[in-house]
Order: structure tokens, then C-alpha cells, then sequence
């Protein structure tokens, strides 16, 4: 693993002093696509920690991803130190099933949970899709291969019964360009497992007639009720462009991971930045407005706190 350089960080007196070292340690976090709020809690977090580099000795830069299931095996294959992932597939890699199955990543370790994601739905409104169902025989973005969107669609394709041959057309774009395609009538609709307000979405309801589509009912009931990292939630009328009313769709959690092999020292400091900084936090997006830190070091959560994030919840009187 590229740790080696973390060998510089040297020792943090109690986890919260000065580094007894002059050479910086580097940190990388994967995040997501760049019109997307993982980047932007990638690079939230990269902030605040680098505000404190001349005491700590640590730097972080947060480039763009393609997302969940990349971000962990970047993290698995040591090419990077963390990631943002959806609170489905933190589960999935941490116990070896779905997408990880016979490879399984045992050293996974929670740090702590951010954002409602909805799984979410727009249409043109030209389309005629007014439910879920009526995705059957239109063009789709199901997302680009290795997104936690893909998979978690290809999820709930596998729970309806669904094909990719269910589809007119099936395209496998990244977040970036999937508001331009529906715009441009090359997709009757795009599906997305994204915190709102989201600007990818606001992209697309501004440009074009659109609006949510509600995910619920059936075999959706079925799989909310089979999994414990999935739970209905609503995204508010008013927020985008032609959605007046509440759309009740399910959703997951974006968390923040990382490995077992990175010090206790690096993940307490980067921990430490941002709930002793969490106003600023919360301020950095919309979607960060009503996070609360009691949710954040236990919603979604589905492998083991790293020690490191532990040391400092404890300090705070949060866990026992």
C-alpha cells in the first residue's frame, strides 16, 4: 500500500499534537463525479484538514471518481487512503456479498455517515413515464459501470425482474453528462443515487420539461424491508423545476471509509477537522444543512469504526 509515505507522518502526541516530523503525509479520498455532492464532501473534508497542515503535517487532495464500488476497491488495492460510498455497498464490501462476493474487503472501516442519497428518478416530461414501472421500453441512464448508481439499479432491475433488453436504450453515462442528454432528448429519463439538492438535477429541470418519479410499492417494498441500509425517504415538492409535490422514493447513505492499515493518528486528525470545524462543515453544501453528529457516527454504518474515529467520539463523550 502506498502507506509508506504515511511513514513520515511520524508520531501525533495523543493523537491530537504537533507531527514530530517536518515531511507531510499524504492523504487521498476518492469521491465521485464532479457535478456531484461526493466530490464536494471530498473536498470539503480535504479543506478542513489542509487548513491545519502546518500543525499536523497531513495533506489531502480529493480528486474526481467514478464513485462507490471504484472508490472501495481503490481503497482495497491501497491506491488510495479513503473514499465517499454508498451505505449499501459499505455493507457489501465489508461482508464479501453482491458485487464483492468472493472478494470479500475485511479491513474496511467506517469513519462516519454524511447525506441522505435518494435513488432518484427524472423523466422528460415529453416521455410519458409517470411511474416507475413505465421505465420499460424507454431510454435510460442506468449510470456508468463501477457508480454505486449503476449497482444500485442493476439491484433494482435484478428485484423487479428486469433486463437491460427491458429498455429502449440503456446508456452507461457519468453524472456529468447525463443532465446534457436528457436536455438534448438522447434519454427519456436518468437515474441517479444522489444527496439533495443536487446541481446535476437542477441542470436538468432548468433546461427541460421534467419532473421526480416516485420508487415505491411491490417488489421495492420488498427489498426496503430485506435490507437494513435501505429506507424510504422524500424528496421535497419545490426543490427542482417541475416537482410541486413530495416524491417518496428509497435511499441509502453516503459514508465516509477508509482501511484498517491507515494510522489511528491520520484518520483522528482528519476526523478531528471536521467535527471540531462541523458549522463550517454543514455550511460547505445544502445537503450537509441538517446533518446531525450523533447520525453521523452510527447511521448506515455497517462495518467496524476505524480506531482512529473511535479515540475521537470517545473523547467526545459520544460512545462509551
Amino acid at each position: 500500500m502506498k502507506l509508506a509515505k504515511i511513514a513520515a507522518f511520524a508520531a501525533v502526541t495523543a493523537f491530537g499534537g504537533t507531527a514530530a516530523s517536518a515531511q507531510d503525509t499524504f492523504v487521498t479520498i476518492g469521491t465521485g463525479g464532479q457535478t456531484g455532492v461526493y466530490f464536494v464532501v471530498g473536498q470539503s473534508i480535504a479543506r478542513l484538514v489542509n487548513r491545519g497542515t502546518g500543525d499536523h503535517g497531513i495533506r489531502v487532495t480529493a480528486p474526481s471518481t467514478g464513485g462507490s464500488i471504484a472508490n472501495i476497491n481503490s481503497i482495497m488495492a491501497g491506491d488510495m487512503e479513503m473514499g465517499v460510498a454508498q451505505s449499501d455497498w459499505q455493507f457489501h464490501a465489508y461482508n464479501g456479498s453482491s458485487q464483492f462476493e468472493g472478494n470479500q474487503f475485511e479491513d474496511l472501516r467506517a469513519v462516519f455517515s454524511v447525506h441522505p442519497e435518494p435513488f432518484t428518478v427524472v423523466a422528460r416530461a415529453d416521455s410519458g413515464i409517470e411511474t416507475f414501472d413505465d421505465l420499460k421500453g424507454k431510454r435510460v441512464n442506468i449510470g456508468a459501470p463501477g457508480s454505486g448508481q449503476r449497482a444500485t439499479m442493476e439491484i433494482v432491475m435484478n428485484t423487479l425482474g428486469w433486463t437491460m433488453d427491458d429498455f429502449a436504450l440503456a446508456s452507461e453515462l457519468a453524472p456529468a453528462e447525463q443532465s446534457a442528454a436528457l436536455g438534448d432528448n438522447n434519454v427519456d429519463a436518468i437515474i441517479y443515487t444522489v444527496g439533495h439538492p443536487n446541481g446535476s438535477i437542477q441542470e436538468a429541470t432548468s433546461t427541460v420539461d421534467a419532473r421526480l418519479i416516485s420508487v415505491q410499492g411491490g417488489g421495492i417494498d420488498g427489498l426496503v424491508d430485506a435490507n437494513p441500509y435501505y429506507a424510504y425517504t422524500t424528496i421535497p415538492g419545490g426543490m427542482y423545476a417541475g416537482t410541486d409535490e413530495d416524491v417518496t422514493t428509497f435511499g441509502v447513505r453516503a459514508t465516509f471509509v477508509t482501511s484498517a492499515t491507515v494510522p489511528d493518528e491520520v484518520v483522528y486528525t482528519m476526523v478531528k477537522a471536521v467535527f471540531d470545524n462541523f458549522d463550517r462543515f454543514r455550511s460547505l453544501h445544502p445537503a450537509f444543512a441538517n446533518l446531525k453528529e450523533e447520525e453521523m457516527i452510527s447511521a448506515g454504518l455497517s462495518a467496524p469504526l476505524h480506531p482512529g474515529a473511535e479515540q475521537y467520539y470517545r473523547e467526545r463523550g459520544w460512545i462509551e
